[in-house]
């Protein structure tokens, strides 16, 4: 099944000052979950973002949070935000599609993910807006996630998903201005 910006929300799990600069390559995952919340701003796609106990770990990255203004933040204190139930009032309650990115792959990422496609959803993990620590345990937790149904998907899949065809102003702009 294809990802359509009508029927999806971008989750932003975690992706927090105290716990990025032990992700591997955090950097290029926090950019790639920046990329995500614009490419998510222009073609029209809500954006939620989870932060876990902030107080301890540090609120979102700056470089995140300049650009997911308009997004709703919810704190959660369980791994899976779903099993939180933080989700209530959220886009994440109201579309059917649920793209997710952020860290870590193994814990947060992984078990929220796995909570959404058991409560009916359909889970689109971005590979390279994902990280954990140990590059080995983001590889199991998206073999694991596959397993169960969620699919395994580029931050370039999403765009072009989301924009569905060529030759439009939409497209154009976003060709332009992210896709690179």
């Amino acid at each position: 099944m294809l990802m359509n910006r009508d029927k999806s929300v971008l989750l932003i799990i975690d992706v927090q000052e105290k716990l990025a600069p032990f992700i591997h390559d955090g950097e290029r995952v926090a950019a790639n979950c920046a990329w995500l919340a614009q490419v998510a701003a222009h073609v029209g796609v809500p954006v939620v973002v989870t932060e876990h106990f902030p107080a301890k770990i540090g609120g979102t990255l700056e470089s995140v949070r300049a650009v997911t203004a308009d997004a709703k933040y919810v704190q959660k204190q369980c791994f899976s935000a779903q099993a939180d139930g933080c989700f209530a009032g959220t886009a994440v309650e109201r579309c059917r599609q649920v793209i997710v990115c952020g860290t870590e792959a193994h814990v947060c990422v992984q078990q929220t993910s796995l909570d959404l496609r058991w409560a009916g959803k359909d889970v689109f993990v971005v590979a390279d807006a994902v990280g954990s620590r140990d590059p080995a345990n983001r590889d199991l937790a998206f073999a694991r996630m596959r397993g169960h149904g969620v699919e395994i998907v580029s931050r370039e899949m999403v765009a072009f998903e989301w924009l569905q065809r060529g030759g439009t102003e939409l497209f154009r702009t976003v060709n332009r201005d992210f896709i690179r």
